[in-house]
């Protein structure tokens, strides 16, 4: 049998953190910031969490 691959662009998107939780970025911070607060552009620099009911299907693409 062939090795499974992982899905490529959910390698370039998360991280696997020491506690088994997976990291994001925030979405909407790539362009038309000019109509957005700077508390909300400063927010969106941080990482997130994968929310629970959907770490399963990131799990599964990454082949964990």
């Amino acid at each position: 049998m062939p090795k499974v691959k992982t899905k490529s662009s959910a390698k370039k998107r998360f991280k696997l953190t020491g506690s088994g939780k997976i990291r994001r970025k925030h979405a909407y911070k790539s362009h038309i910031l000019t109509k957005k607060t700077t508390k909300q552009k400063r927010n969106l620099t941080q990482m997130g969490m994968v929310h629970e009911s959907d770490e399963g299907r990131v799990k599964a693409m990454l082949r964990i």
